[in-house]
């Protein structure tokens, strides 16, 4: 039986090794190679303070207008559904102050532990949040973009993107990641106190 595991995962792999194009050359004969794959090893995320479920809650009631002031989100919050993340009710916000834009996304399809997949593809972080654990997840190659992901309850979390809106120069990723943070750590306190 074992054998017959290993022999159908090679197949599999020969299958897909064989349906991969080759890189195109560039006019000048050079060759973009994909990325390499990315996966993150860590141990597991601690526990949570207590379960915030997001069922119920509105994404974009989550800052309060104080909060968003003092986040300087200045442009009206814009609701959407991101199909991305299992229909999650997500909302953005701009700011007209320093360009960037926030996305606060509530998943409840799934658990914060799909960033930890090898699927995922992306670089994790183990971060706090408000007292509640979450990660920092960088994209290879998507420098001006930075998520922060919180573990608010047993299949759920919280989406925090923070990306630089197309200012003249560029936000630095570390700084982007930091207004995730900030961001995360304003929206969980707004989540705590809607209870």
């Amino acid at each position: 039986m074992r054998g017959a595991r290993v022999l159908t995962a090679t197949l599999c792999a020969m299958a897909m090794a064989s349906c991969t194009p080759a890189p195109d050359k560039k006019a000048d004969g050079r060759v973009d190679e994909p990325l390499p794959p990315t996966t993150t090893t860590m141990s597991p995320l601690p526990p949570r303070p207590l379960e915030l479920r997001l069922d119920d809650a509105d994404p974009c009631e989550v800052l309060s207008p104080e909060q968003r002031i003092a986040l300087s989100l200045d442009n009206p919050p814009s609701a959407y559904v991101e199909a991305g993340f299992g229909n999650a009710k997500a909302c953005t916000m701009r700011s007209n102050i320093s360009g960037n834009v926030v996305r606060l996304a509530l998943v409840t399809a799934e658990g914060v532990g799909v960033w930890l997949s090898e699927n995922a593809q992306v670089r994790a972080e183990q971060t706090a949040v408000a007292g509640f654990p979450g990660l920092t997840v960088r994209t290879p190659g998507m420098d001006n973009v930075c998520n922060v992901e919180v573990d608010v309850a047993e299949g759920q979390f919280l989406d925090v993107m923070f990306r630089d809106g197309g200012n003249e120069k560029a936000a630095k990723q570390d700084v982007l990641c930091q207004g995730a943070q900030r961001v995360a750590e304003a929206a969980v306190v707004g989540l705590r106190q809607r209870r």
